[in-house]
């Protein structure tokens, strides 16, 4: 006849425990041991964390529900779960965008002497969330949490020729493709083949398509699973701004958008 577990003596205190923190941090240390090991069984946890089996049980039962931790078919041991995995590939993604842009666009700005934004993709928008002027007297319009056209802008194009076709397809078909100026893109069959180019080049322009007098031109910034989450643009009016016959500033925009990209944990390759 099996001999029965003596009571756990802690089951009462850690209960008692003023918020729970030692138990608190008792399952942290039980997730560090089973990410440093790959799996454990109960009787190890309790032994490395020096408690009763069935304190270590009950920490890893609680674990269990909340997916922290799941058993594999070794035995009975336990694992990391894919909450685990899940809380860990949001982290990069938290990193602030802004934050991490910022002296990028900042040092854009003073090289080439003209307005530089930061924008991700809303719904069916592109929103500014950071800009940078340059130093010029003739800085172009603040941007700054506006919402502006995809198909009209050049960050608004790099962001849609990142999206699969189904996506891209149902934003369009809710945003339309209003006209902004003469210039303004008005077929989706056009877009398309533009956001072909977008893709293949790295790279997109918009040519006084949202606002006569004004051109720019973006590149995409990619997080750590290389999803593009942002992108840097930079404007200017059109009698002193044509990013085509401005030597190194496509290829030093696109240097500055890698580097954002790094800063999120992107690799390229």
């Amino acid at each position: 006849m099996a001999t029965e577990e003596p009571p756990d003596p802690e089951a009462d205190y850690e209960d008692a425990a003023p918020g729970g923190v030692q138990s608190v941090d008792r399952a942290l240390a039980i997730l560090e041991i089973l990410g440093r090991d790959g799996s454990s069984g109960v009787g190890e946890v309790a032994e490395e964390l020096g408690i009763h089996k069935s304190t270590a049980s009950r920490l890893l039962g609680s674990l269990l529900a909340r997916g922290m931790v799941q058993q594999n078919t070794n035995r009975g041991k336990y694992e990391l779960g894919f909450t685990i995995l899940r809380l860990a590939s949001t982290i990069p993604g938290r990193l602030s965008l802004v934050g991490q842009a910022r002296p990028v666009i900042e040092a854009l700005a003073e090289e080439y002497r003209e307005t530089v934004n930061l924008a991700v993709l809303r719904e069916k928008y592109a929103v500014n969330v950071d800009q940078a002027m340059g130093p010029s007297n003739l800085a172009t319009h603040d941007w700054l949490g506006s919402l502006t056209p995809l198909h009209a802008t050049s960050s608004g194009k790099v962001l849609l020729a990142a999206l699969g076709a189904d996506e891209r397809g149902r934003i369009l078909k809710l945003a339309g493709l209003p006209q902004r100026t003469i210039n303004t893109i008005r077929t989706r069959a056009a877009l398309e083949k533009e956001l072909l180019q977008v893709a293949k080049n790295g790279y997109a322009q918009a040519r006084e398509e949202f606002e006569l007098g004004i051109n720019s031109v973006a590149v995409p910034v990619r997080n750590h699973l290389a999803v593009v989450v942002g992108a840097i643009s930079i404007s200017g009016p059109t009698f002193r701004f044509d990013p085509e016959t401005m030597p190194g500033l496509i290829e030093g925009l696109k240097q500055a958008g890698q580097q954002v990209s790094a800063s999120l944990g992107y690799t390229a390759g």
